[in-house]
């Protein structure tokens, strides 16, 4: 393994020794239990240190959320589904992102803005986006808040590590997004044009359908090794 990537994830280690342990619910410890029994140690620490800055945003302004959210899964090992998954597009529940320590840029998207729902972020603020990466030629995926309805959105990449509206972003061209019910045509950097429900899109279903029922699948490779 890359010496870099050895570096992020010893940061998930130095959180959990930053401070005293935390009270998990009954659910929590068992998810965090299911994930280590099923990924190993490390992906257990990973989980206990999610579930750390879980507990400590829970009360904060959604701006703090958003910046420890980012933050906390950009240490994470972006790897191509081809390579972790075997197959061409596969879409990780948040759990097994973590479990397998690396994802493509989907799986980033798709735990940010299920741990920001988690905080309290409603729904309506949120969107998940698919973009055209411009500089890199090659579709992408981030997360979009909302500070009020017609607001220009703030964007959550693991390209880009820094929180920016939609408007300093001119590396991405947005073509259209979603979130737990609707679903937009992208034709501006703000609000875009409502298309009809989320539902539509079959691989956000499986994907909505996997998280609730939390099934884990092991990646042909292991990251933590």
């Amino acid at each position: 393994m890359k010496r870099s990537t050895l570096y992020r994830l010893t940061l998930f280690l130095a959180l959990l020794l930053s401070t005293g342990a935390i009270a998990l619910t009954d659910k929590q410890q068992a998810l965090v239990d299911k994930v280590q029994a099923f990924y190993g140690d490390r992906a257990g620490q990973r989980m206990l240190a999610w579930r750390r800055v879980m507990d400590e945003n829970q009360t904060q302004h959604h701006t703090h959320k958003l910046n420890a959210i980012n933050d906390f899964f950009n240490q994470l090992i972006f790897i191509n589904d081809d390579v972790l998954w075997g197959q061409e597009d596969y879409w990780a529940t948040p759990l097994e992102f973590i479990g397998s320590a690396g994802g493509d840029c989907e799986d980033f998207s798709i735990a940010k803005y299920f741990a920001l729902r988690e905080l309290g972020i409603d729904d309506s603020q949120l969107r998940l986006v698919y973009v055209k990466a411009l500089t890199l030629n090659q579709f992408h995926m981030v997360v979009a808040y909302y500070p009020t309805p017609t607001s220009v959105p703030l964007l959550l990449d693991n390209l880009n590590g820094e929180i920016l509206p939609a408007t300093e972003r001119p590396d991405l061209l947005p073509i259209y997004s979603f979130n737990g019910s609707k679903l937009w045509l992208m034709k501006q950097k703000g609000q875009g044009q409502l298309s009809g429900q989320s539902s539509r899109l079959s691989t956000w279903n499986d994907l909505r359908q996997r998280a609730s029922d939390t099934p884990l699948r092991r990646p042909i490779i292991n990251l933590d090794e």
